[in-house]
């Protein structure tokens, strides 16, 4: 599709750039760094701003530079670990805000745009039509049981809006994936839309139960998952898990797929002890590990 010069004159506005410091001894500033940027949307007139959570974890300050240019200093007013949302609340009134639909009114085949600010300002977009609206894993014990995924090129940073053919923001754009061809994710704008009230009473999800966590990155080999790397001070690290080990059962489940660990992990919660059994160097070791909870470690 090609966006119409009105349609974007109505949802750019709306576009904003996030500029965000982290603590450099904040558990997160050594994979995503201590200063990050990123793009976000204006969903409330009051000054409600939706973006991508990694981009806000562990924030210390955040700017949010307005369409007009205009830098206003934002709070963190919600976050969900499990969807991989959140929102930047910043003291300003009358902002120009954009509509969302669930991502349930696209289908594959259709029309969206994707618009992004970036760290010059500039309003980039970039147009494309829905691939699928699928399950999704990911390394670092995150998944998502729809995520749309479309053809279009990331026009910038992450944390930016996926509109349909309508002007309606249908996601969060997260990341560019490269699996096959480039393909850009987007989080299904649902995860606002269904627990709205709850994240601006609670700042979070309260009633999701909390879920167990082991601080772990790992990947698919064939029918084996294989850890990748150990954030330091985690539970993985606690109980023993290396680099390079491959994860035979956990709980006594045999685990096949990213996805298998992931929900064998989420059955438990934070505290609980499981035990964990994986080959490295050829031969099987029984650890057990004690997991904790995602929020509580990265504050």
């Amino acid at each position: 599709m090609n966006a119409s010069v009105k349609l974007l004159e109505r949802v750019l506005p709306a576009s904003v750039h996030l500029r965000v410091e982290i603590p450099a001894d904040h558990p997160s500033a050594t994979i995503l760094g201590s200063e990050r940027a990123g793009s976000g949307t204006v969903v409330d007139a009051s000054g409600l701003v939706l973006t991508a959570h990694y981009l806000i974890l562990g924030a210390a300050r955040i700017e949010v530079t307005l369409a007009d240019g205009t830098t206003l200093i934002g709070a963190v007013a919600a976050h969900d670990f499990a969807s991989g949302i959140a929102l930047v609340k910043v003291d300003a009134s009358q902002l120009p805000a954009i509509s969302l639909t669930p991502s349930a009114t696209v289908s594959p085949g259709a029309d969206i745009f994707l618009v992004a600010a970036g760290t010059d300002n500039a309003r980039r977009v970039s147009t494309g039509s829905v691939m699928a609206i699928e399950p999704f894993d990911a390394y670092w014990e995150y998944c998502l049981d729809h995520a749309i995924l479309s053809t279009a090129v990331s026009p910038g940073l992450g944390g930016g809006a996926m509109f349909d053919a309508l002007g309606r923001m249908i996601g969060v754009v997260s990341l560019e994936l490269n699996q096959i061809g480039r393909s850009t994710l987007a989080i299904p704008a649902e995860h606002f839309l269904d627990h709205r009230e709850e994240l601006l009473r609670h700042g979070r999800r309260v009633s999701r139960p909390p879920r167990a966590w082991a601080g772990l990155f790992c990947y698919s080999l064939r029918e084996h998952i294989v850890i990748a790397g150990i954030l330091p001070g985690t539970p993985a690290e606690a109980a023993g898990l290396n680099a390079g080990d491959v994860v035979v059962t956990l709980d006594g489940r045999l685990i096949g797929s990213r996805r298998a660990l992931y929900e064998q992990l989420w059955s438990h919660r934070p505290g609980e002890t499981l035990a964990c059994t994986v080959i490295r160097d050829g031969k099987a070791l029984h650890l057990r590990v004690e997991t904790g909870n995602a929020e509580t470690f990265f504050g």
